[in-house]
């Protein structure tokens, strides 16, 4: 072990860095509490042996901010003291020490020490191991081994939040054994398990990416994940996965499409994120592999859901009209107004998506525009979101009753935040 001896006295500091290293372990000095935190940021450490009478910071002090640095890793600490009064074990165990030695220190005893220490530290390495695996364990699925449906979905949101940030196309892959009830019937359970395994090995031999996805979504269906994979990305993708599952050519009498078992997939593709989710993408796949298992199955159909939405920009300032405009072009069909008139007749004609205004058109005329936007059923849930150089002009802002969600935005921003915001309120 590395054993860290934070010691003021330098005959202590030679005596007991001697004992250490006769017990088989490797002394490392510090002089004083600041410099044992300035160490342990660089140099992971087994056991700390603390002298609790230090000038500067003590013991005592110095064990707090050790242990509030270190969060939940736990490092045994021993104290160092010449004091033995109850009092004094009370406030050291209360700061965060493990043991204690009183001085003189006797070299039997603190190698016994250092022996019973390492023997927690042991016990509590293993304990950790033996945690990492249950955790591992309990986000997959028991029988194939790839991700379980509840971890899939966490995981998969975390992608697609990346994606929406860096606004990257998203595929999602919905793959479904074709005649398997059939075949669990006919061949038996434990077959129709071994079938499933093998499958998922040729589903993830088509899988190269770590930043893939793939769990088990039903008893035979699964799911794929493909990050900044485009729809021919998803196609080509689903291709090799309808081919491998038919090189495996596991016998499949009873199906009516073929004689091995084969695979149905739906595909959906997500290329601009804006103001969707990943639900809907999910969703679309699955209509997808709907239309592949009432057309023949063993087979894919993918289909785009990245239709933009459509926003409608109204402010008196062109400069900020073409700034906002050039920020969104990307993400959404943009619809432009010069006044607060001609912004309420777009949106009587277009219905967008989202009316994003500066604070004069939301305020004009007694915040005339969401009253207008309000009293108009194709409008009156249309989201607004205002760009505003005054925190406190959203109080002169009346949302009627049964308007839409409105948001607020301060100048100056970037695109992340814009393109936030919009995300939000399409949301």
């Amino acid at each position: 072990m590395k054993i860290l001896l934070v010691e003021d006295s330098a005959t202590l500091r030679h005596a007991m860095s001697q004992y250490i290293s006769e017990a088989g372990h490797t002394p490392l000095i510090a002089r004083s509490g600041e410099e044992a935190l300035q160490l342990l940021e660089d140099t992971p450490v087994d056991l700390i042996i603390m002298d609790v009478e230090m000038p500067g910071l003590n013991g005592f002090e110095t064990t707090r901010l050790i242990r509030e640095w270190l969060g939940g890793h736990w490092i045994p600490i021993i104290f160092v003291t010449g004091k033995n009064e109850d009092e004094s074990y009370r406030e050291g165990i209360e700061a965060g020490g493990d043991d204690y030695l009183i001085k003189p220190v006797s070299p039997v005893i603190i190698k016994a020490k250092i022996r019973a220490m390492a023997r927690i530290a042991e016990m509590r390495d293993q304990l950790n191991h033996l945690n990492a695996e249950l955790e591992a364990l309990s986000q997959l699925d028991s029988l194939t081994q790839v991700l379980n449906r509840r971890t899939f979905n966490d995981r998969a949101s975390q992608q697609w939040l990346l994606a929406v940030r860096h606004q990257t196309p998203t595929s999602v892959l919905m793959i479904d054994v074709d005649y398997f009830k059939p075949y669990n019937d006919h061949y038996g359970h434990p077959a129709g398990d071994r079938c499933l395994k093998k499958i998922t090995q040729a589903l993830t031999s088509c899988l190269h990416r770590p930043a893939d996805l793939l769990g088990r979504y039903g008893g035979e269906e699964f799911i794929a994940l493909l990050p900044n994979t485009d729809r021919t990305g998803a196609q080509q993708v689903a291709k090799s996965i309808n081919q491998a599952v038919r090189d495996l050519a596991v016998e499949h009498r009873y199906s009516p499409v073929t004689d091995r078992v084969t695979v149905s997939i739906g595909g959906a593709t997500c290329s601009h994120s804006m103001g969707h989710s990943l639900e809907e993408v999910i969703k679309a796949a699955d209509k997808a592999l709907y239309r592949v298992k009432h057309s023949g199955r063993d087979a894919f159909a993918t289909e785009e859901v990245s239709a933009h939405k459509t926003l409608l920009i109204g402010t008196r300032h062109p400069g900020l009209t073409q700034s906002v405009s050039a920020m969104l072009q990307e993400h959404c069909n943009i619809v432009t107004a010069d006044t607060p008139e001609e912004c309420l007749e777009i949106a009587r004609d277009v219905t967008p998506d989202l009316i994003i205004v500066d604070a004069e058109t939301a305020f004009y005329n007694d915040n005339q525009l969401c009253r207008q936007l309000a009293r108009r059923p194709r409008t009156a849930t249309t989201a607004l979101l205002v760009l505003t150089d005054d925190c406190d002009q959203p109080d002169r802002l009346a949302n009627p009753e049964g308007a839409g969600p409105v948001g607020w935005l301060s100048q100056p921003f970037d695109e992340e935040d814009l393109c936030t915001k919009v995300q939000l309120l399409l949301g």
